[in-house]
């Protein structure tokens, strides 16, 4: 039965976000920059040591076990850190909360394609930036009028990192409006945007557990800001859901956060994965923006993009490709074991060998 015009007129609609593939049986998985390690072993250690009776009960609408780890990591207060399920969730929030001017907000044109869903679903004004020709963002484009100020640092699918005075250049142009820095990727680079919290009262960090952390099953993701920020986003959060965090998640995020040798020794084998692969794309003649991510977006002049795509998925190695406007030739790939690359390298040797211009 069709719908009555009326009632279609009346529905929300928007075009959704579409996530990597999911494979449920056994591949190689490059597609969504998950961290390839197991999460901290004090994780599964607070897993088999929960008291399940608490699952009967509703978790502690403030996450104070969660945000307490998380301040005391970052050495700031309580009330400045906020979290959700996922920095998904967050930045949803953030975007309700923050971004109801009738300016535009402004983001780049090539960035993570949440932002657009998100904009669309709560009837924000947008205006998408243009990234230089190297995929770069052009900060004097954000020196403009505008609603609020949102981009990844790193930059998603590019894989780009700017430096720290150049973020804090975007910020000072924007005083009047709020800035958010999504930084998913930001351990896997350089200086964070939160040495710039105490400095700007308009700024707000956003991070994950999903990569650094290995818990992109856990769904936990945190904002960082002043306390009067945080407060709105509370607001708004109880206005929606108060019980956004799961018992489970809280534990086990909280315990995540405690082990800073481990943490560090994952991220390590990650960015030292991440080089040798760099090295290894260059000598099959892939070309790519430098890469600060767990995740190289890689390009070559004489392979089509879809074409490899299809034949890596073929063979259970699966990365990620979108038909976009000037990304049409790249894909993207997620920084796996070094047994995981070696495999996905000699792939790609065998398949140049057969396959070598378009």
């Amino acid at each position: 039965m069709g719908l009555n015009e009326n009632i279609r007129n009346n529905i929300r609609q928007v075009e959704p976000y579409v996530p990597g593939e999911q494979p449920q049986n056994k591949v190689i998985k490059l597609n969504t920059n998950e961290n390839p390690y197991a999460p901290a072993p004090g994780v599964e250690q607070a897993l088999q040591s929960m008291d399940l009776d608490r699952l009967r009960l509703y978790p502690d609408p403030t996450a104070e076990l969660l945000t307490q780890s998380l301040a005391d990591r970052y050495k700031v207060d309580k009330d400045q850190v906020f979290v959700g399920v996922g920095s998904d969730d967050v930045l949803s929030m953030c975007f309700l909360t923050f971004f109801n001017s009738d300016k535009p907000i402004l983001f780049p044109d090539i960035t993570y394609s949440f932002y657009k869903v998100w904009a669309d679903l709560y009837r924000i004004p947008y205006e998408c930036q243009k990234l230089d020709a190297d995929f770069h963002i052009c900060k004097e484009d954000y020196y403009k009028e505008n609603g609020g100020v949102i981009f990844p640092n790193p930059n998603a699918p590019t894989a780009i990192y700017e430096n720290l005075d150049f973020v804090e250049d975007i910020i000072r142009h924007n005083q009047d409006v709020i800035v958010i820095v999504d930084e998913a990727y930001i351990d896997f680079a350089g200086k964070s945007a939160l040495e710039l919290i105490s400095k700007y009262d308009n700024l707000i960090v956003v991070q994950t557990f999903s990569k650094s952390r290995s818990m992109a099953g856990m769904r936990i993701g945190y904002a960082i800001s002043n306390p009067t920020l945080i407060k709105y986003l509370n607001d708004v959060k109880y206005s929606f859901n108060s019980y956004t965090m799961n018992q489970t998640s809280l534990v086990c995020g909280a315990e995540a956060v405690k082990d800073e040798t481990y943490f560090k020794e994952t991220v390590n084998k990650i960015v030292e994965t991440r080089e040798w692969g760099k090295e290894q794309f260059k000598e099959l003649g892939f070309e790519y923006p430098e890469s600060q991510a767990n995740f190289i977006f890689v390009t070559h002049p004489k392979l089509d993009a879809k074409q490899l795509f299809t034949a890596l998925k073929k063979a259970n190695i699966y990365v990620r490709y979108w038909e976009s406007e000037r990304i049409e030739q790249y894909l993207r790939v997620t920084i796996g074991t070094k047994e995981e690359m070696e495999t996905f390298f000699s792939f790609l040797r065998q398949y140049i060998a057969e396959h070598g211009g378009r």
